[in-house]
């Protein structure tokens, strides 16, 4: 079996850029955030186990040199059709992704090659389109192409049913918490351009009482607000009784989650606003990254549980939440 790893590519601190891997299914073209990027392989059927209880698209289990991992057929998944039989000459690369501290496999038909990328020039998806909860978060012109950016979580959270249920059970979780008129006086500010983590978040924030949420989806209509809102106050107090608190993910359309961060501490010289990056990214090279741009702490997705500690931890004074 022909394989070969993917590069080590890594984001550098805030200059709003990052590579993709552009990769095909039936001569549309797709991309993928090469920091999700474990390997890139040639598919082979005799490493396939069917999973006859799973959903159409997801093929089976995988196996990666001793690992299994469950296998999804992306051109089933995306445009609903029936899996192509394994082994069709035409679906022929699995890239292995890792996010959210899962590993996953994705069949595709070919890969064509990495682009390096500036955040600004991908095109977040219309508003109109985005209530239909789609399963891309963007798109970017690539020489005479449009490449459509893959929502993997989105994907993962519909085949995964212990994923798609932690944003229910979470919200369930704390919607009894104590401390509910305290958090009400908090302003929260989030920037995420997933639609279903957006939702779920919202979700939860506001059933543990974080009612003054305010969500945006990419890091520069989010920056704009927190400028406007610098500009009309005199003092960071003043300020933070606005917003004391930002979640934003790290890929983002048009301004990614590392170049806010830096440009709040350096442009808007927001010293005491808490910021918290909540990402499918964090690993120990990633952590490095979000000190180097300021932020306060960094988590990594999905825990929900975790994200609402923190955000209590920050905001919250000691005794508030029943728990200090």
């Amino acid at each position: 079996m022909k394989q070969y790893a993917a590069p080590d590519i890594l984001l550098e601190s805030g200059t709003n850029e990052m590579e993709i891997l552009e990769f095909y299914l039936e001569g549309q073209s797709y991309g993928i955030n090469v920091q999700k990027l474990r390997e890139i392989m040639c598919f082979d059927p005799a490493m396939l186990t069917p999973m006859p209880e799973s959903l159409p698209s997801v093929l089976g289990v995988y196996m990666v040199r001793g690992t299994s991992l469950p296998l999804v057929d992306l051109t089933s998944h995306l445009r609903r059709r029936p899996a192509v039989a394994p082994g069709s000459e035409s679906r022929a690369i699995v890239l292995v992704c890792q996010f959210n501290r899962k590993v996953t496999g994705f069949l595709v038909d070919g890969v064509n090659q990495i682009h390096r990328i500036n955040w600004q020039h991908v095109e977040p998806m219309a508003p109109l389109i985005e209530k239909f909860k789609p399963r891309f978060t963007g798109t970017i012109h690539v020489e005479d192409r449009e490449v459509l950016i893959v929502d993997l979580e989105h994907i993962v959270a519909e085949v995964d049913p212990e994923m798609n249920m932690t944003f229910e059970h979470e919200s369930d979780k704390c919607s009894g918490s104590e401390g509910l008129q305290v958090r009400e006086d908090v302003g929260l500010m989030l920037a995420e351009d997933s639609v279903i983590i957006r939702l779920g978040i919202q979700k939860v924030m506001n059933s543990a009482g974080y009612g003054r949420l305010k969500t945006f989806p990419d890091g520069e209509e989010c920056y704009r607000e927190l400028k406007r809102i610098k500009e009309q106050v005199n003092t960071e107090a003043e300020f933070l009784s606005h917003v004391r608190l930002l979640i934003t993910d790290i890929e983002m359309p048009r301004m990614d989650g590392l170049t806010l961060c830096r440009r709040i501490r350096e442009e808007l010289g927001l010293k005491d606003l808490k910021v918290i990056l909540f990402s499918s990214l964090i690993t120990d090279q990633m952590a490095h990254k979000c000190k180097s741009v300021g932020a306060d702490t960094w988590i990594s997705k999905p825990q929900i549980s975790e994200l609402v500690e923190l955000v209590d931890t920050y905001c919250l004074p000691a005794g508030a939440d029943g728990q200090k």
